[in-house]
Protein backbone atom coordinates (compact mmCIF):
# COMPACT_ATOMS: atom_id res chain seq x y z
CA UNK A 1 0.00 0.00 0.00
CA UNK A 2 1.32 3.52 -1.11
CA UNK A 3 0.69 6.31 1.52
CA UNK A 4 0.88 9.87 0.42
CA UNK A 5 1.02 11.74 4.30
CA UNK A 6 0.19 15.73 4.11
CA UNK A 7 1.68 18.23 6.72
CA UNK A 8 -0.87 20.94 5.55
CA UNK A 9 0.34 24.54 5.96
CA UNK A 10 -0.05 27.75 3.38
CA UNK A 11 3.09 28.51 3.59
CA UNK A 12 4.88 25.40 3.54
CA UNK A 13 3.13 21.71 3.08
CA UNK A 14 5.12 18.85 3.57
CA UNK A 15 4.10 16.04 1.23
CA UNK A 16 5.85 11.85 2.28
CA UNK A 17 5.38 9.19 0.72
CA UNK A 18 5.86 5.48 2.02
CA UNK A 19 5.21 2.05 1.15
CA UNK A 20 3.42 -0.40 3.62
CA UNK A 21 4.23 -3.84 2.42
CA UNK A 22 4.24 -7.15 4.05
CA UNK A 23 4.72 -7.41 7.88
CA UNK A 24 3.71 -3.70 8.10
CA UNK A 25 7.14 -2.93 6.73
CA UNK A 26 7.45 0.70 5.63
CA UNK A 27 10.07 2.02 3.37
CA UNK A 28 10.56 5.31 1.98
CA UNK A 29 9.47 6.67 -1.16
CA UNK A 30 9.18 10.52 -1.08
CA UNK A 31 9.08 14.01 0.56
CA UNK A 32 9.01 17.43 -0.41
CA UNK A 33 7.64 20.38 1.00
CA UNK A 34 5.28 22.48 -1.55
CA UNK A 35 6.00 26.41 -1.40
CA UNK A 36 4.37 29.25 -1.47
CA UNK A 37 5.93 33.09 -1.39
CA UNK A 38 3.45 34.68 1.64
CA UNK A 39 3.79 37.92 -0.35
CA UNK A 40 1.44 36.72 -3.15
CA UNK A 41 -2.01 36.60 -2.96
CA UNK A 42 -4.25 33.96 -1.24
CA UNK A 43 -5.70 33.04 -3.66
CA UNK A 44 -2.43 32.28 -5.73
CA UNK A 45 -1.30 30.09 -2.84
CA UNK A 46 -4.26 28.27 -2.56
CA UNK A 47 -4.00 27.46 -5.84
CA UNK A 48 -0.09 26.68 -6.01
CA UNK A 49 -1.09 24.32 -3.21
CA UNK A 50 -3.98 22.45 -4.87
CA UNK A 51 -1.18 22.19 -7.92
CA UNK A 52 1.21 20.93 -5.85
CA UNK A 53 -0.36 18.42 -4.11
CA UNK A 54 -2.78 17.27 -7.31
CA UNK A 55 0.73 16.93 -9.16
CA UNK A 56 2.29 14.61 -6.30
CA UNK A 57 -0.87 12.75 -6.07
CA UNK A 58 -0.95 11.79 -9.96
CA UNK A 59 2.92 11.44 -9.72
CA UNK A 60 3.17 8.16 -7.31
CA UNK A 61 -0.67 7.22 -6.98
CA UNK A 62 -1.24 6.15 -3.83
CA UNK A 63 -3.66 4.35 -2.06
CA UNK A 64 -4.68 6.86 0.60
CA UNK A 65 -4.14 10.27 1.30
CA UNK A 66 -3.55 10.96 5.29
CA UNK A 67 -3.66 14.21 6.34
CA UNK A 68 -2.97 16.22 9.54
CA UNK A 69 -6.19 17.31 11.32
CA UNK A 70 -6.52 20.58 11.97
CA UNK A 71 -6.92 22.05 15.35
CA UNK A 72 -7.38 25.29 16.89
CA UNK A 73 -4.77 27.48 16.77
CA UNK A 74 -4.50 30.96 18.70
CA UNK A 75 -2.98 32.33 15.15
CA UNK A 76 -6.37 31.90 13.31
CA UNK A 77 -4.36 33.15 10.20
CA UNK A 78 -2.06 30.20 10.60
CA UNK A 79 -5.28 27.46 11.40
CA UNK A 80 -7.10 29.09 8.34
CA UNK A 81 -4.53 28.55 6.00
CA UNK A 82 -3.88 25.63 7.36
CA UNK A 83 -7.32 23.92 7.00
CA UNK A 84 -7.69 25.46 3.65
CA UNK A 85 -5.33 23.18 2.41
CA UNK A 86 -5.88 20.38 4.17
CA UNK A 87 -9.36 20.82 2.53
CA UNK A 88 -7.64 21.19 -0.91
CA UNK A 89 -5.34 17.66 -0.13
CA UNK A 90 -9.13 15.78 0.92
CA UNK A 91 -10.59 17.15 -2.53
CA UNK A 92 -7.28 16.35 -4.24
CA UNK A 93 -7.42 12.67 -3.42
CA UNK A 94 -11.65 12.55 -3.55
CA UNK A 95 -11.36 13.73 -6.80
CA UNK A 96 -9.51 10.95 -7.77
CA UNK A 97 -11.14 8.16 -5.53
CA UNK A 98 -8.36 7.73 -3.34
CA UNK A 99 -9.49 7.05 0.24
CA UNK A 100 -8.37 9.78 2.70
CA UNK A 101 -8.06 10.18 6.19
CA UNK A 102 -7.26 12.50 9.28
CA UNK A 103 -4.98 11.92 12.13
CA UNK A 104 -4.42 14.63 15.20
CA UNK A 105 -0.20 15.70 15.80
CA UNK A 106 -1.42 13.83 18.86
CA UNK A 107 -2.20 10.43 17.50
CA UNK A 108 0.80 11.18 14.98
CA UNK A 109 3.35 11.84 18.11
CA UNK A 110 2.02 8.50 19.83
CA UNK A 111 1.91 6.39 16.78
CA UNK A 112 5.40 7.41 15.91
CA UNK A 113 7.04 7.58 19.26
CA UNK A 114 5.38 6.47 22.00
CA UNK A 115 4.58 9.44 23.39
CA UNK A 116 1.71 11.65 22.74
CA UNK A 117 3.77 15.12 23.45
CA UNK A 118 6.75 14.58 22.14
CA UNK A 119 9.52 17.14 21.03
CA UNK A 120 9.96 17.69 17.13
CA UNK A 121 12.83 16.29 17.18
CA UNK A 122 11.96 12.81 18.83
CA UNK A 123 9.31 12.96 15.99
CA UNK A 124 12.19 13.31 13.20
CA UNK A 125 14.22 11.03 15.07
CA UNK A 126 11.71 7.93 14.85
CA UNK A 127 10.70 8.68 11.37
CA UNK A 128 14.34 8.50 10.25
CA UNK A 129 14.74 4.83 12.34
CA UNK A 130 11.79 3.60 11.19
CA UNK A 131 12.50 4.30 7.42
CA UNK A 132 15.98 3.89 7.65
CA UNK A 133 17.41 7.03 6.39
CA UNK A 134 20.74 8.19 7.27
CA UNK A 135 19.79 12.12 7.29
CA UNK A 136 17.28 13.22 9.45
CA UNK A 137 14.03 14.61 7.08
CA UNK A 138 13.96 18.17 6.66
CA UNK A 139 12.21 21.22 7.59
CA UNK A 140 10.08 19.63 10.07
CA UNK A 141 7.01 19.85 7.23
CA UNK A 142 8.67 17.06 5.75
CA UNK A 143 9.43 14.70 8.52
CA UNK A 144 5.56 15.77 9.74
CA UNK A 145 4.18 14.32 6.40
CA UNK A 146 6.37 11.14 6.36
CA UNK A 147 4.82 10.97 10.08
CA UNK A 148 1.45 11.20 9.06
CA UNK A 149 1.84 8.43 6.47
CA UNK A 150 3.69 5.97 9.14
CA UNK A 151 0.91 6.57 11.37
CA UNK A 152 -2.13 5.60 8.99
CA UNK A 153 0.06 2.37 8.46
CA UNK A 154 0.48 1.71 11.89
CA UNK A 155 -3.24 1.99 13.11
CA UNK A 156 -5.39 -0.79 11.93
CA UNK A 157 -8.87 1.15 12.02
CA UNK A 158 -6.61 3.94 10.00
CA UNK A 159 -5.55 1.81 7.54
CA UNK A 160 -9.03 -0.30 6.64
CA UNK A 161 -9.67 3.15 5.13
CA UNK A 162 -7.17 2.13 2.05
CA UNK A 163 -9.61 -0.49 1.11
CA UNK A 164 -8.74 -4.79 0.55
CA UNK A 165 -5.07 -3.59 -0.67
CA UNK A 166 -3.78 -3.99 2.72
CA UNK A 167 -2.74 -6.96 3.03
CA UNK A 168 -0.15 -6.24 5.47
CA UNK A 169 -2.86 -6.28 8.47
CA UNK A 170 -3.17 -9.47 10.66
CA UNK A 171 -6.04 -11.01 11.12
CA UNK A 172 -6.31 -9.81 14.39
CA UNK A 173 -5.59 -6.47 13.56
CA UNK A 174 -8.01 -6.46 10.50
CA UNK A 175 -10.54 -7.76 13.07
CA UNK A 176 -9.49 -5.17 15.12
CA UNK A 177 -10.00 -1.69 13.45
CA UNK A 178 -13.42 -3.63 12.12
CA UNK A 179 -14.92 -3.62 15.61
CA UNK A 180 -13.30 -0.42 16.05
CA UNK A 181 -14.99 1.52 13.10
CA UNK A 182 -18.44 -0.33 13.90
CA UNK A 183 -17.97 0.99 17.50
CA UNK A 184 -17.66 3.92 15.95
CA UNK A 185 -20.54 4.05 14.06
CA UNK A 186 -22.81 2.82 16.93
CA UNK A 187 -21.91 5.94 19.20
CA UNK A 188 -22.23 8.18 16.06
CA UNK A 189 -25.59 6.50 15.94
CA UNK A 190 -27.41 6.71 19.26
CA UNK A 191 -25.89 10.02 19.27
CA UNK A 192 -27.90 10.93 16.25
CA UNK A 193 -31.12 9.52 17.88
Amino acid sequence: MIILGVDPGLTRCGVGIIEAGASRRLSFIHVDVIRTDPHEPQDIRLLKQWRGLSHKIEEFSPDVVSVEKVFAQHNVNTVLGTAQVAGLALVAAAERSIPTALHTPSEVKLAVTGNGTAEKIQVERMVARILGLNVLPKPADAADALAQAITHALRPSGALQGGEREQHLTTAQRQWAEQAQKAKLAKGAIRGM
